[in-house]
């Protein structure tokens, strides 16, 4: 059955996974430990998924967002964030990690 008119030209901003990601990457989002799990989440289902997106990387930027997913990972577990200078480094690994993932417009 083919999408409706509404369906196919629904504002792509109303998705609340495109809000949650974009909220996260504002630079004046306060940063919690649920979005940084959420992202965490959100980032290995699209690698569990084979995102499209992820293909199109080369082999150095996918080691690299790997290597910022573990970063974030391994901070979670040792407990280490809580300041603003520590947030904003973390958003700067999530975005690493995140990287060419963006929910599409």
């Amino acid at each position: 059955m083919s999408a409706s008119v509404f369906e196919m030209h629904a504002d792509p901003d109303s998705d609340p996974t495109r809000k949650k990601f974009r909220a996260i990457m504002d630079p004046y989002y306060s940063l919690k430990r649920e979005d940084i799990v959420w992202m965490l989440e959100y980032i290995k289902k699209k690698v569990a998924d084979a995102d499209p997106h992820l293909l199109n990387l080369t082999k150095p930027r996918l080691l690299s967002n790997q290597y910022y997913f573990a970063k974030v990972a391994l901070m979670l577990i040792q407990k280490q964030y809580g300041g603003q200078q520590e947030m904003a480094q973390i958003k700067h690994w999530l975005a690493e990690a995140a990287y060419g993932l963006e929910p599409d417009a």
